[in-house]
């Protein structure tokens, strides 16, 4: 039993696999743990492995890698058309081994430890603002329930709240103030949560070659050059600055039949943590365009006017992720365009 392909469906605990030979045919069905697994791949000869880009995928990846195999991952999305029948485990692991043999499929670039290490430090950051705001909501809320309205903002909230506390406004007793600073006592300490993990992104940004180059972007901050590396490292996964964009979710939407061609909104695809992040970068540069002069600076000032900031904020962003492919990739620095 020679093995030239072998298709893993990857799960927490068990492992299914499907393996063919050279001429596509299968030859192996079997089902492994994690450790099990690695010690008998450690044992084949050199063959092609795809995985779906899951949890756990690039780990498992980096191993069997090491082992001598040459390793591919791919997007869930695009293994579910190789999918016959009824769905099992063994049958995705069949489509997945079908899948990686495809010359036109896409595939996932492995990250590395220290791209995983930065996409946790992102998480973990995202997961402490998202329960920030339910705090908030909670706050609001109780406030409501006994009258009390406080500005729209957290800032607002935050000064008024001590107040509050303080005076019984709305009736308020001893049990509705002690929830209260108890909720109050909770977002102090995501507050500081929050500062404590961004002061280690951007530690990390400042020790990191490709971040300090993605920072030189105007746009591109601590979060968006941090991020943008633990998404795409090098950027060498992609053959230009357009597919970079596109990764990203940052070019129109295509639907074309019978020769003519309909382009419709972005299409939202890839990373949306990062895209967000490059949006919101975007919106802050058209905020102060008109206060520069370079040819940039006027062409965003100029799409803000003519089809209004939503547009030329997406615009933008999709121009910065192609700079920051290119900065990446020519291990250069962004320079300010010079008018000709």
């Amino acid at each position: 039993m020679k093995l030239s392909v072998i298709g893993i469906d990857v799960g927490k605990t068990m492992l299914h696999v499907h393996g063919a030979d050279a001429q596509g045919k299968p030859v192996l069905r079997k089902t492994f743990s994690r450790g099990g697994l690695v010690e008998w791949l450690a044992q084949q000869a050199p063959c092609l492995i795809g995985m779906e880009a899951c949890g756990g995928a690039h780990h498992l990846a980096r191993v069997l890698t090491d082992c001598g195999h040459t390793v591919r991952l791919i997007h869930p999305g695009f293994v579910k058309a190789y999918v016959k029948s009824n769905k099992n485990d063994f049958r995705d692991a069949e489509a997945i081994a079908e899948a990686v043999t495809r010359p036109t499929m896409r595939f996932v670039a492995i990250k590395t430890i220290a791209q995983q290490e930065l996409q946790a430090l992102h998480r973990l950051r995202s997961g402490a603002v998202t329960q920030r705001t339910v705090i908030i909501n909670q706050l609001r809320g109780l406030l409501l329930e006994f009258g009390l309205t406080v500005l729209r903002g957290p800032t607002a909230l935050r000064r008024r709240l001590p107040e509050i506390l303080e005076t019984a406004d709305g009736g308020l007793q001893a049990l509705g103030r002690e929830l209260l600073a108890e909720l109050q006592r909770e977002w102090v300490h995501l507050d500081e949560r929050i500062a404590a993990l961004e002061q280690r992104l951007k530690q990390q940004t400042q020790t990191l070659e490709p971040c300090r180059r993605l920072r030189s972007i105007p746009g591109i901050g601590v979060l968006g050059a941090s991020a943008f590396v633990a998404a795409f490292g090098g950027g060498c996964q992609f053959a230009s600055g357009r597919d970079c964009a596109a990764a990203l979710g940052l070019v129109p939407r295509q639907h074309s039949t019978g020769g003519r061609s309909q382009l419709g909104s972005i299409s939202k695809r890839g990373d949306a943590y990062l895209r967000a992040l490059f949006i919101h970068g975007a919106r802050a540069v058209l905020r102060y365009a008109d206060r520069h002069d370079d040819p940039r600076s006027r062409w965003v000032w100029a799409l803000k006017e003519r089809r209004g900031v939503p547009v030329a904020a997406v615009a933008l962003a999709n121009k910065m992720a192609r700079t920051a492919w290119a900065v990446l990739t020519r291990g250069t620095t962004y320079q300010v365009p010079v008018a000709a």
